[in-house]
C-alpha cells in the first residue's frame, strides 16, 4: 500500500496473523479482515516476548476534545482485546496540555482538562478493569513523565522537531516541547517496573512521526528494545470523505448523538449501490466502495453476517436501505450498551488514574 511504502512500515502478513492465533486461539476481526489494522513496526518482537513470557505493555492516547466519535473508539476496542488475550497493562495518555497549546481558536487548559475526564469515561466504558488500564492526564500527572521528557528533549534538536512536525519560528515553545511527553510514555513502563518493558502502540499512521523519533533515540537513552507500533487506517466519513471530520458533523457518529441523529446520518450515508431499486436488483451493488459496508466491517463481529452482507449486496438481494437499517440497529445496540457503561464509570474513574496506583 502507498502509505506503508511512504512511511517505511511493514504490512501485516499471514505470518503475524498466524502467530497471534497460535498465542491466543483467535485473531480479532479488526486485524484478520484486513479492513482496519494493516501495518506495523516490530510487531514480531512483541509477539516473541509474549511467547517467551517476557513483559510488555500497550500504549495509546488522545488529544481530548468534545468531538469524540465512534471511530475514535475502534482502536481502543482492539486494545481491550489485546489486554484480555495477552494479560498486559495498558497506558493511556490524555494530552490536555497539547490540545491547549496547539488548538487553533483556543481552548483554555481548564476546558481541555475537563474533556480529558469526559474522554476517559468513554475509554473505561469499553470494559477495561482498573488493574490493567492506567490513565495519564498530562497536566496532572507530569511528575511521571518529566524526568524522561527532559532526557528525551536533550537528544532531539530543534531542527529535527521543526522538520518532523512542521513547526516554524512562530510556533509556541510549549508545542515544540510537547513531543517529548508523547515520546516519554513509550518509555514509562520500563521506569515504573524497573525492567525492560517495551510497548506496542496501536495508532493511526499520522502519529508515526512521534514514534519514529522515539525509536531513533531509544538506544541512546537506554530503553532497548525500541517501541513497536501497529497502524490503523482512517475510518471513512459517512458522507464520502476519506476520514470522519469534525468540520462536517454528518460525516461521523458522535458518542453524544441522539438515536434519531444516528439513524438520520446512517440513512443518508454514501453507498456503493445503484441509483434505483430495479438496477440494484439487476446488477447488484459494490460493497468494496460502500461506506456502509465498511462500517459493518468495523462494528459487526460476526464474519458470517459480514460475508452475507457482501454477497447479497453483490447479487442484488440486499438493498441499500435494508443494509443501512441493519447497520443502524447494530450501532444503536453498541451505543446503548456503551452509554450505560459510561454512566457507571463516573463513580470509578479515580481507580484508573496512574497517580492513584503508582505513588
Amino acid at each position: 500500500m502507498r502509505l506503508a511504502r511512504e512511511f517505511g512500515v511493514q504490512l501485516i502478513t499471514e505470518n503475524e496473523i498466524n502467530t497471534i492465533r497460535e498465542l491466543t486461539g483467535e485473531v480479532h476481526y479488526l486485524i484478520r479482515r484486513g479492513g482496519f489494522f494493516y501495518a506495523h513496526r516490530d510487531l514480531v518482537p512483541i509477539l516473541s516476548r509474549q511467547r517467551s513470557g517476557l513483559k510488555w505493555a500497550l500504549y495509546d492516547g488522545r488529544g481530548p476534545s468534545a468531538d469524540l466519535h465512534i471511530g475514535h473508539l475502534v482502536p481502543w476496542m482492539l486494545s481491550k482485546w489485546f489486554v484480555d488475550k495477552f494479560n498486559v497493562d495498558y497506558f493511556f495518555e490524555l494530552t490536555d496540555d497539547e490540545k491547549f497549546l496547539v488548538k487553533e481558536g483556543g481552548y483554555t487548559l481548564e476546558q481541555t482538562n475537563k474533556y480529558a475526564y469526559e474522554n476517559a469515561l468513554d475509554l473505561i466504558a469499553l470494559g477495561f478493569t482498573p488493574d490493567k488500564l492506567h490513565i495519564i492526564i498530562d497536566s496532572e500527572d507530569i511528575k511521571y513523565l518529566y524526568k524522561i521528557a527532559v532526557r528525551v528533549g536533550k537528544k532531539l534538536t530543534l531542527s529535527t522537531v521543526k522538520h518532523t512536525f512542521g513547526f516554524t519560528d512562530s510556533t509556541n515553545v510549549g508545542a515544540a516541547f510537547f513531543p517529548t511527553l508523547e515520546i516519554s510514555v513509550a518509555f514509562l513502563p520500563t521506569e515504573l517496573y524497573g525492567e525492560q518493558v517495551p510497548v506496542l502502540i496501536p495508532t493511526a499512521i499520522d502519529q508515526d512521526p512521534y514514534f519514529r523519533l522515539a525509536r531513533d533515540i531509544a538506544d541512546e537513552l537506554g530503553y532497548p528494545p525500541k517501541p513497536s507500533t501497529i497502524y490503523s487506517k482512517f475510518i471513512p466519513g459517512l458522507t464520502g470523505e476519506d476520514k470522519m471530520s469534525a468540520s462536517n458533523p454528518d460525516s461521523a457518529i458522535y458518542v453524544t448523538d441522539s438515536e434519531r441523529d444516528v439513524r438520520r446520518k446512517i440513512m443518508n450515508a454514501l453507498t456503493g449501490g445503484q441509483p434505483t431499486v430495479e438496477l440494484q436488483r439487476k446488477y447488484g451493488g459494490d460493497p468494496d466502495n460502500c461506506v456502509v459496508y465498511k462500517y459493518h466491517l468495523l462494528f459487526q463481529d460476526s464474519d458470517e453476517k459480514v460475508r452475507d452482507i457482501y454477497e447479497n449486496c453483490r447479487a442484488g438481494k440486499l438493498l441499500c436501505g435494508e443494509c443501512k437499517i441493519m447497520l443502524f440497529e447494530r450501532i444503536r445496540e453498541f451505543m446503548k450498551e456503551h452509554n450505560e457503561r459510561r454512566e457507571r464509570a463516573k463513580d470509578a474513574i479515580q481507580q484508573y488514574r496512574i497517580s492513584v496506583k503508582f505513588r
